[in-house]
Order: C-alpha cells, then sequence, then structure tokens
C-alpha cells in the first residue's frame, strides 16, 4: 500500500514550493522511530529532487543522498522504489561521504 502526504517547503528560494510525497506502507510504520520521526517530509522532497549523489540499486531501488542543513549539515539518504517517487526509506547516513 501507498500513502501520498503534501510537502511543503521552507527552504530559502523554494518557499511555497508543494510537492506530493509518496510513502510506502513500511516507511510510514518505521519512520515512528525515535531517529526517523524527526526527518521532515521536506526534506525528503528535497532530497528527491535535488541529490547530492544517486546509486541504484541490484533490486531496482533507488539510493539518493542530501545535506540538510537545519540538522548540522548531515547527509539524509532516500530509499525509493523503482518508480523513482516513491519513499521506501529514509534516514541520517552517518558513514556517506560526499
Amino acid at each position: 500500500m501507498i500513502f501520498s502526504r503534501l510537502a511543503r517547503s521552507k527552504l530559502p528560494g523554494l518557499q511555497g514550493i508543494e510537492s506530493t510525497v509518496k510513502f510506502t506502507k513500511y516507511f510510514d510504520f518505521i519512520r515512528q522511530r525515535p531517529d526517523r520521526v524527526i526527518i521532515r517530509d521536506e526534506w525528503i522532497a528535497q532530497v528527491v529532487s535535488n541529490p547530492v549523489k544517486e546509486t541504484v540499486q541490484q533490486d531496482g531501488r533507488i539510493r539518493r543522498w542530501g545535506q540538510i542543513k537545519e540538522m548540522e549539515n548531515r547527509f539524509l539518504r532516500v530509499v525509493l522504489l523503482p518508480d523513482h517517487e516513491t519513499v521506501h526509506n529514509a534516514f541520517f547516513d552517518r558513514g556517506f561521504k560526499p
């Protein structure tokens, strides 16, 4: 099952821009964890639309990384389904080196 949510950007230059972000049922459940609950929909939308790096896993899922200034410049990894738009996972990747 896939859920959709509207994400409104508060980023400079992107304020007022809205996008719909789709999530898997798995991600909607897993984001209740304490380390995931802080991740904002707008940050996910930012990484999906403007990644600093992208790789494709063997199963076809897409990994995208983006730097989040509000979180001390940590890198957020967003894992998308092969449709390139549905978020399956998102977390701050401590091991990522740009």
